[in-house]
């Protein structure tokens, strides 16, 4: 990106102040979005300081930033989007949190997508409590129909009648469950980011 020149001292400080807002905005983006973003908004001052009728810089200046508005708010859902792309496109948990985090404050269908995120966790939290109390965690039926995933209370769970049938392919079924249902939530975030 070609800075403008500005003759003006102090308009080339609030121009380099707000062109520096714009970067700190979009620091959490990969490179070419950042200059993308950048270009596209200097492109913008340039182009409203030559349709400004001839008066100081620093009026002009000020007025067009002001049109544009405060980059940390006008770039917002723009930054949530171009997360979300790069979210879906590369599969990556941090990425997605990220994305997920931008977007929870602009549709109620992200917190549902969080939320579906968070079960993740769940299956992770039964992977360990498998390893630590193997017979206490499973997949249990109860007269031949499905009763609990999960810990059961073994207080009482002699008394119930459960009936554990994974056994020791419990964590194996939730790796797989966890990598199917991971995937499957990522595809449907790519399918809504499209829409």
């Amino acid at each position: 990106m070609k800075a403008i020149q500005f003759t003006n001292k102090t308009a080339q400080k609030i121009y380099a102040d707000y062109i520096s807002r714009i970067k700190r905005t979009t620091a959490t983006l990969n490179k070419t979005d950042r200059e993308e973003i950048l270009m596209e908004l200097n492109s913008h001052i340039y182009e409203g300081m030559m349709h400004k009728t001839p008066s100081s810089e620093i009026e002009s200046l000020v007025d067009v930033t002001e049109q544009l508005g405060a980059p940390e708010e006008i770039l917002k859902p723009l930054i949530a989007q171009k997360k979300l792309e790069q979210a879906t496109r590369s599969f990556n948990p941090k990425h997605i949190f990220k994305a997920l985090v931008l977007n929870i404050s602009s549709s109620v269908v992200y917190v549902f997508f969080a939320l579906l995120y968070l079960t993740l966790f769940g299956f992770v939290f039964a992977i360990i409590e498998k390893i630590k109390n193997p017979e206490y965690v499973g997949l249990f039926f109860k007269n031949g129909n499905f009763h609990l995933l999960g810990t059961r209370n073994p207080a009482n769970s002699e008394e119930l009648g459960l009936t554990e049938v994974l056994g020791n392919w419990f964590i194996p079924v939730m790796i797989l469950c966890i990598i199917v249902l991971y995937m499957v939530i990522t595809l449907l975030l790519r399918l809504k980011r499209k829409k």
